[in-house]
């Protein structure tokens, strides 16, 4: 357990270090959105997670939520966003540091462990202030939510293509691994022999030899059969809590494999593991000429008809129907934002939808003559989801999902929906300021006119109808 670190405490000059205040640019872009979120927030939302009276003290609650965000928004690793960190002073300042430090904050571990303990309390909590920041800065109005596009699309994992004789090394890889480690001596774990054979495997398909590359699959299923049945046989008795968990890992592996080798071209595609490491993948067609098959889970988004905002990310396993998925993503995206939507807007696969609530739910179809100019100008805006799904997955992290398991595929969806609207309401406040700081400068434009009218042009006018006189000729009255 980490014990929860006191950020209200006073933090002393240091002679030795340059304050952060002298270094950045207060109108910057990020330090305008640094100070439209409300960190205070995070801070008693995530307030159960820390223990108060056991471990260290921990990394301070503003810095790991500020890591994350910037990770999501740049679509960058742990480790990436420690290291520009480093560099940036915006950064920084954006986590809530004083002094400019020349050593990251932590490691990529714990912020991977701190992503885990958080789960989706914190990441929904992120994507509700990046909502609620937005309508407090008046870059969004609650008006905007009234109407919404409802979309699905792939979450793809970061795992290789799968076919059986990669998958089945993999296994037999994995098994030899963790039996190692509890001390298991393998009579043989086939490493030089399993991979030969994969390489002819390989060889086999390439030159349309399938009698051949079937007899490899074969040889390399009796490999793997013949390692598990070996650590099955050994008695292994745990010393510590760490062989305990080894011992269990290794028994998931083992009933695992024996899966994979019962699997075959009948096996339905739901029951079927594509990838060893991260069984819950899912192969789903969604007729892609490009793409055929993606290998992950499907995750449901709902935006704001008329600005875009991201009002509710979901993944949803099991590759259930799109229509199936709607009540829940409604009830999300209304949570997240505060405000019923009246209308939703959703594409054909929404035919039969189990949606049963007060919000209209509009399926657009090719059919749209004697309709209402009103209702065909908001169905031609549903399309307008379809770019944002796309820079969901191409800016923030979400073309390959790099996070573990089912949990990471649920985080990772919303994540890259927090970074989209932060994002959106950095550019949002940098256009607000130059808009705010153009109109005052037009003030004192003419306010300067004004005065050296006065002072310059305009010395004779001293009688009761003089100020009418002067504004006039300046084209005010």
């Amino acid at each position: 357990m980490m014990t929860k670190s006191d950020a209200s405490t006073p933090v002393q000059a240091n002679l030795f270090k340059v304050l952060l205040r002298d270094i950045v640019y207060p109108q910057h872009e990020l330090i305008l959105l640094r100070d439209a979120i409300d960190w205070e927030r995070f801070e008693k939302v995530l307030e159960p997670v820390y223990c108060q009276n056991n471990g260290r003290p921990s990394i301070p609650v503003r810095t790991m939520v500020g890591l994350m965000m910037l990770r999501t928004m740049y679509g960058l690793s742990d480790q990436e966003v420690l290291d520009g960190w480093v560099e940036n002073p915006y950064w920084q300042s954006f986590c809530g540091g004083t002094f400019f430090e020349h050593e990251p904050p932590t490691d990529q571990s714990i912020m991977s462990r701190w992503r885990s303990r958080v789960g989706e309390t914190g990441v929904t909590e992120m994507l509700k202030e990046s909502v609620a920041a937005a309508v407090r800065s008046k870059v969004a109005k609650r008006r905007d939510f009234e109407k919404v596009n409802v979309d699905t699309t792939v979450q793809e994992k970061n795992v290789r293509f799968p076919t059986d004789a990669r998958t089945l090394d993999r296994a037999r890889e994995r098994v030899v691994a963790v039996g190692e480690k509890l001390g298991i001596r393998f009579k043989r774990t086939y490493v030089r022999k399993g991979k030969t054979m994969l390489r002819k495997h390989s060889g086999y398909v390439k030159a349309k030899q399938f009698n051949r590359a079937e007899n490899a699959v074969r040889t390399l299923k009796q490999y793997l059969r013949n390692v598990i049945d070996f650590a099955e046989s050994q008695p292994v008795v745990p010393r510590n809590t760490r062989e305990l968990g080894l011992i269990v890992t290794l028994q998931e592996y083992v009933a695992r494999s024996r899966k994979l080798l019962a699997q075959d071209r009948d096996t339905p595609g739901k029951d079927k593991i594509y990838s060893f490491h991260e069984p819950q993948v899912e192969c789903i067609a969604k007729g892609k000429v490009h793409t055929r098959y993606e290998f992950g889970v499907k995750a449901s988004f709902v935006t704001a008809s008329r600005t875009n905002w991201v009002l509710g990310a979901m993944a949803i396993p099991g590759n259930p129907y799109d229509g199936n998925t709607l009540a829940e993503v409604l009830k999300q995206a209304e949570s997240i934002c505060g405000t019923k939507p009246g209308h939703a807007y959703c594409d054909l696969g929404y035919r039969g939808h189990n949606y049963t609530g007060d919000i209209d739910i509009q399926v657009v179809n090719r059919f749209r003559r004697k309709r209402p100019r009103a209702l065909l100008r908001w169905w031609k805006r549903r399309s307008a989801i379809e770019p944002v799904i796309g820079h969901i997955k191409s800016d923030h992290g979400m073309d390959r999902n790099m996070l573990a398991g089912s949990t990471g595929d649920k985080l990772n969806a919303m994540l890259a929906g927090v970074g989209f609207n932060l994002l959106k309401l950095m550019k949002g406040l940098g256009r607000l300021f130059l808009y705010l700081h153009a109109e005052a400068a037009g003030f004192a434009e003419f306010l300067s006119a004004f005065v050296r009218f006065w002072l310059c042009d305009a010395p004779q006018l001293r009688h009761p109808l003089s100020s009418r006189c002067g504004l006039l000729k300046l084209g005010f009255a």
